[in-house]
């Protein structure tokens, strides 16, 4: 299945060296990422409540989509900024074709709703509008408004005596043309969220939408008025945070005044019904304060992400079968937990998620530090956390025991900065040292330093990650973790926790690559490096984004030096692969599927000298903002065994024929689809299970197969 084609494609790329077409635009690519999330949905062979779920996720993305990335524009053209983006665009022709892309893709939503609709009523799940609801259904829908709906309702009028109200983000609202003594009146109502968004009826396998629901006994919300028309209608505001760090006195009393205010920001879309009338549409763009550009239409439900209620059914057989993560062999023994401390100083130890259990592996880590008497400190970085993670509870224990407990919480993480802010205050009332990271930057790294004393002095234990300390997100989220002993990274990282929590500049770390002083040019030069191996040299690099124009040209150099790259990018990519004369040896694929491809992982066949190969795990992706304005860590993997392994999660990932796209010259995503071939997912939870002990591996075409498939020689030089 291929992606429509994007509006820079066909253009002549043989000679691209030095101009911007040789970028792909990053909005533009962000879009074409969640298109390949769409894709998932649209899939048959997919269990129907998952196909549902990539719906509601596709919704989400656009959502955030616009309250960061389309806000920002906004902006931009707001305050008249003229500078054009590497690929050579202004702000508004960004907006502009963001409009098109948006209204393609919503295009494709509708129908693949349509049909969505119809398999699960064959599967036996209604989606019923009230209109054809039985005698029996209205009757008892009408009780359920006037007990559990009409009583959380507030109409909200709209005259010279009460003005157009506020209309929260990403509410969902109705709004009301009335007439009373010949006079036109408009009142909004908002569908309030504390309620079920799709309405069971009693059989408990039909649903009805609360907004249709509402509008249909809107005569008792507003007596002795005739209800003249009504539109469902939805509000997306700019979420960034505007804070002046140069200016605060107090990081943690800004955020919190910061997020008091952003629910009042700026309007950056409106999305309503197709059926709007003209005089309801120029009400709302009115006194919203927004142009023709900011309004969607839609001819479907709007706010999908509230699909996710319904992939909650109890429908097993509509979804995919549920996967046990496996617990690390290394460190679980057949009477439970080892001791992590005897594990990880016989050797490192390399964890894969959500194959491998964070629980049985990072937490575990963790709380054995809290309760160990010889543990003298814990250090850890918390960008985004659940509400049940132990690991909190732990950090509580320790400090309570009387260990020196320090957590850096990035207050600015978006959209989780008010949780943060919960877990900092609460750490620290249980006498944790808590920063709140470094002015002007954002902590992203994940890292945790455990120091222990013991008979030959003291000991720092370490573990460095990819994916966050989330208990809830590393079910989902594929990422590494390194637990390691190794002396030189153990003071790097003291050294990074004493910058963090402290003072310090002109650091030099030995093996640690540290953003934003440490990261780039490193990089840079172990591109070099392979430069020097000209056809010998190999790299494979697997991130989220790769947008950083300077890392994108040093990847061409590469390649016309004849370096062998492959780019494993999940969402947005600006580089332009297999460009004759530019990079015609650069592949880029991305995977996409049940887990959330998430991990960090760079690969240098000759980074180290011959026959010394350089593995780096981390939090950095190749974008500007992770190495010019985070504080990011990338740890090189030393050990020979743990670099087989993620050898063999690569490669995997470039022999995948069922998950995997392809990018061409042109900016054009194509989906390889061989449903019985090989699956990245499928693949590496059958490897971990032949590690350790969770359940019967997947059926999978030949299990031996994916081996015989590729050669890691042929992959990695």
């Amino acid at each position: 299945m291929a992606v429509a084609e994007p509006a820079s494609a066909g253009t002549e790329l043989t000679a691209l060296a030095g101009q911007p077409e040789r970028f792909i635009n990053r909005e533009m690519s962000w879009l074409d990422f969640n298109r390949r999330v769409l894709a998932q949905a649209e899939d048959p062979h997919m269990p129907l409540l998952e196909r549902l779920k990539f719906l509601a996720i596709h919704g989400s993305n656009f959502d955030e989509f616009f309250q960061v990335r389309v806000a920002g524009l906004n902006d931009q053209v707001a305050g008249e900024v003229t500078a054009l983006t590497p690929d050579g665009r202004t702000p508004l022709e960004q907006l502009d074709a963001i409009h098109v892309a948006v209204d393609d893709q919503l295009a494709v939503v509708a129908d693949t709703w349509e049909s969505l609709l119809a398999a699960l009523s064959d599967a036996g799940i209604d989606l019923v509008d009230f209109n054809d609801l039985t005698v029996t259904e209205h009757q008892w829908i009408g009780g359920y408004f006037e007990e559990q709906v009409y009583p959380v309702l507030t109409p909200l009028a709209v005259d010279l005596g009460r003005p157009f109200p506020f209309i929260s983000n990403l509410s969902l609202s109705l709004g009301v043309i009335l007439q009373s003594e010949g006079k036109p009146l408009f009142a909004r109502i908002k569908v309030p969220p504390i309620l079920p968004r799709f309405v069971a009826l009693p059989t408990g396998q039909r649903f009805v939408r609360l907004e249709q629901v509402i509008a249909a006994h809107l005569d008792q919300l507003f007596p002795g008025t005739e209800i003249v028309d009504h539109v469902i209608f939805r509000v997306t505001r700019n979420g960034d945070l505007a804070i002046d760090e140069g200016e605060a006195e107090d990081l943690l009393e800004a955020v919190e005044i910061e997020l008091r205010r952003r629910r009042f920001r700026s309007v950056v879309r409106l999305e309503i019904e197709r059926s709007i009338s003209p005089a309801a549409r120029q009400v709302l763009i009115e006194e919203l304060d927004i142009g023709d550009r900011d309004v969607y239409f839609s001819p479907l439900p709007l706010a999908l992400a509230d699909l996710w209620q319904l992939h909650g059914l109890d429908r097993p057989d509509l979804k995919e079968p549920s996967w046990k993560s496996v617990q690390p062999p290394e460190f679980h023994g057949p009477d439970g937990y080892r001791n992590f401390f005897e594990v990880m100083r016989e050797s490192d130890v390399l964890v894969h998620h959500p194959y491998t259990s964070f629980s049985g592996s990072v937490s575990e880590f963790i709380h054995q530090a809290s309760t160990d008497r010889r543990v003298m400190a814990i250090k850890l970085t918390l960008y985004r956390t659940s509400g049940d993670t132990p690991i909190v509870e732990s950090l509580v224990r320790a400090a309570e025991a009387g260990k020196q407990v320090a957590v850096v919480v990035e207050l600015k993480a978006r959209f989780d900065e008010a949780q943060n802010i919960e877990w900092a205050k609460r750490l620290e009332g249980s006498g944790v040292h808590v920063a709140y990271g470094l002015a002007g930057l954002k902590v992203h790294t994940k890292v945790a330093l455990v120091v222990r004393r013991e008979s030959g002095g003291i000991r720092r234990y370490c573990h460095v990650g990819t994916g966050n300390y989330n208990s809830k997100t590393a079910r989902l989220y594929e990422d590494f973790g390194l637990f390691t002993t190794d002396d030189t990274i153990g003071a790097d990282i003291g050294q990074l926790f004493n910058v963090l929590t402290g003072y310090g500049s002109d650091i030099e770390y030995e093996a640690m690559l540290v953003a934003p002083h440490h990261l780039r040019q490193p990089l840079v030069q172990r591109i070099n490096q392979e430069i020097t191996h000209g056809s010998g040299g190999r790299i494979v690099m697997k991130m989220n984004s790769l947008v950083d124009a300077e890392m994108i040209d040093a990847l061409y150099r590469a390649s016309q030096a004849g370096v062998s790259i492959d780019l494993i990018v999940r969402g947005i990519c600006c580089l332009r692969p297999g460009v004759p004369g530019l990079s015609a040896n650069i592949r880029v694929r991305s995977i996409v599927g049940r887990y959330l491809e998430h991990s960090r992982c760079y690969y240098f066949a000759n980074g180290g000298g011959p026959d010394h190969p350089q593995y780096y795990i981390g939090s950095a992706d190749l974008m500007p903002r992770n190495l010019n304005r985070r504080v990011e860590a990338v740890s090189p993997v030393n050990d020979p065994t743990l670099q087989s392994r993620l050898a063999t999660v690569l490669s995997t990932c470039l022999a995948d024929t069922a998950l995997a796209w392809t990018l061409d010259e042109n900016g054009f995503w194509t989906r390889i689809g061989d449903v019985d071939g090989i699956s990245t997912h499928v693949t590496l939870r059958n490897l971990e299970i032949e590690r350790g002990s969770a359940a019967e591996p997947l059926p999978v075409t030949a299990p031996e197969a994916p081996r015989r498939r590729w050669s890691f020689r042929r992959l990695f030089g």
